[in-house]
């Protein structure tokens, strides 16, 4: 990819895709970087509904967990963890948010409150103290959701390196030791890696890359659910929609995923184009869901189109098809869940915050300020967002 591609893409992906789309008029677009990219909303969702597109296995897994039957086993075992613990979610936020300054740090301090009510899920309190403690500061030092920044990436890779081989040696232990249903996702994780198949190092990759695909997209969406209902309605009183229309606003408006992706297995006829098999063929969700065709102002954050039926176009935040997320649902119950902890009985304003996006594994705001300050009207008073 050419340096001016690299520097245009990392100063606002989501501006350049658009440009992108607006330079081409065909409904399959080349990418700079390789690969193509389906612009036309109708044959993107043709296509990820198609069952070529979506044969053999995900390659999220990859050579860690091949077997399309291990994959589907993995995604069930992990979201029903995370279904269960919703209570315990529910029940953790008001400690964490309360642990919040009244000013900070986003969309970092989102990541910590995410991870502070999450800890449970990824490794149970019976883990060793050490592995639980390492598992924090990955979630505080950037492992979690990748930084922009070179020398934070850096200090994240030696986090990374010691959780991987503390995971690992737990995961022999209890290997040792099994228990019956899945604590955490330690557990279902081994419950579909056989000792005799998969190391114990792999089975603490595999782990690794479960705890980044729960925290980094719940804790970008939170991120960008704030920013742009603070940019939206910046005077100090509380949101006027249902926190439910902001969460589903914000992740239309900003989705966490980059493009949606797969090389191909074999070849697949889309638009009248045969293409190879070997080729990267995306859908990008940010194009579908500003397609002007489907959407009524899609450049517009209004929470209030999803009052009603109409002005709704197709909305893919966490994928469609085969291959979409198998957390959808819960992942949305927690970024509810948490919207309704931060602005219970508050008030939110942001300072320093824009909306172009900062690429990371996927879209991930840049950073900005909350200010958090108690509402000072009675709480019958506060119908609008909650």
């Amino acid at each position: 990819m050419r340096l001016g591609y690299k520097i245009r893409l990392r100063q606002d992906p989501l501006a350049y895709i658009e440009e992108l789309n607006r330079g081409s008029t065909a409904g399959v677009m080349r990418l700079p970087w390789g690969g193509w990219c389906v612009r036309d909303t109708e044959l993107a969702q043709t296509l990820l509904r198609d069952p070529e597109y979506n044969s053999g296995g995900s390659v999220f897994f990859g050579e860690l967990l091949p077997a399309r039957d291990a994959q589907v086993e993995m995604g069930r075992a992990v979201r029903g963890l995370l279904r269960a613990g919703v209570p315990h979610y529910r029940a953790a936020l008001p400690e964490a948010v309360a642990a919040l300054s009244a000013v900070s740090r986003w969309p970092d301090a989102g990541t910590r409150l995410v991870h502070r009510c999450l800890a449970d899920v990824l490794l149970h309190p019976g883990a060793p103290a050490g592995v639980r403690e390492l598992m924090r500061q990955a979630a505080h030092e950037g492992v979690a959701v990748r930084s922009p920044h070179v020398w934070r990436r850096a200090r994240a890779e030696v986090v990374r390196a010691r959780l991987v081989t503390a995971v690992a040696e737990e995961a022999h232990r209890r290997r040792r030791q099994p228990a019956g249903e899945p604590r955490d996702v330690l557990d279902a994780a081994l419950t579909v890696c056989p000792e005799a198949e998969v190391t114990d190092r792999a089975v603490a990759d595999l782990h690794l890359m479960m705890f980044r695909a729960i925290m980094a997209p719940l804790s970008a969406a939170l991120a960008w659910s704030v920013l742009l209902a603070c940019l939206h309605h910046p005077r100090a009183a509380p949101w006027p929609w249902p926190l439910d229309h902001v969460a589903r606003e914000a992740l239309r408006h900003r989705p966490v995923p980059w493009m949606l992706g797969r090389t191909l297995p074999r070849a697949v006829e889309l638009g009248g184009t045969v293409f190879p098999s070997g080729e990267l063929l995306s859908v990008c969700p940010y194009l579908l869901h500003h397609d002007e065709r489907h959407w009524d102002a899609p450049d517009a954050f209004r929470p209030e189109r999803w009052a009603g039926d109409g002005g709704h176009g197709p909305y893919i935040p966490f994928g469609m098809g085969a291959f979409s997320c198998a957390g959808a649902a819960v992942a949305h119950t927690l970024l509810t869940e948490s919207l309704a902890a931060l602005t219970h009985h508050a008030c939110l304003a942001v300072t320093g915050g824009d909306t172009r996006a900062v690429m990371s594994e996927g879209n991930v705001p840049r950073p900005f300020t909350l200010h958090r300050t108690p509402d000072p009207r009675p709480p019958t008073t506060r119908e609008g967002g909650d």
